[in-house]
């Protein structure tokens, strides 16, 4: 059996703030998901696939690199593109680079699929997230969120 006596219990405080992260992150992903869907009938899992391949040269990644870059797995990804390619968004293509891997390529239809999405991703961030905070806030935020994934990233390097 584990022993007790060095798990540092959170003090009340701290207990209040990770519940209230908690709930926050949860509803805020909830939202954006739910804005998404009824706007364009895209999740935010392919929302964020989109975004990616975009931000790729030739619009295109390998399936095994966009699933580390998402820290998704990869049969996750691999859902998600099949959801995709059905829809004409997003193809996939021996990759340039290693005749062996396949990537994951956006289309001109994808493109202007997620040109369309992004106004309304980028509203709700801003009204849900950023306008809830002041700017210094939201730069603390941000150096937190960049350290947990700093943290946990290279904590998961071995995996």
């Amino acid at each position: 059996m584990e022993t007790t006596t060095d798990t540092p219990w959170l003090t009340a405080p701290q207990q209040a703030v990770w519940r209230a992260f908690l709930g926050g992150t949860t509803l805020l992903m909830d939202r954006l998901d739910r804005d998404l869907r009824s706007a364009h009938d895209l999740s935010m899992a392919e929302y964020e696939v989109l975004v990616r391949l975009s931000e790729s040269p030739d619009r295109a990644i390998r399936m095994a690199e966009l699933a580390a870059a998402l820290a998704h797995s990869r049969s996750r990804v691999t859902h998600t593109i099949s959801r995709l390619e059905k829809d004409g968004l997003v193809r996939r293509g021996q990759c340039s680079t290693d005749g062996r891997g396949v990537s994951a390529i956006l289309t001109d239809k994808g493109f202007a699929a997620l040109e369309q999405a992004a106004h309304t991703h980028v509203r709700g961030v801003h009204a849900y997230l950023v306008e809830n905070a002041t700017p210094e806030e939201f730069e603390v935020l941000g150096r937190i969120m960049q350290r947990v994934v700093d943290d946990l990233d290279v904590n998961n390097t071995c995996d």
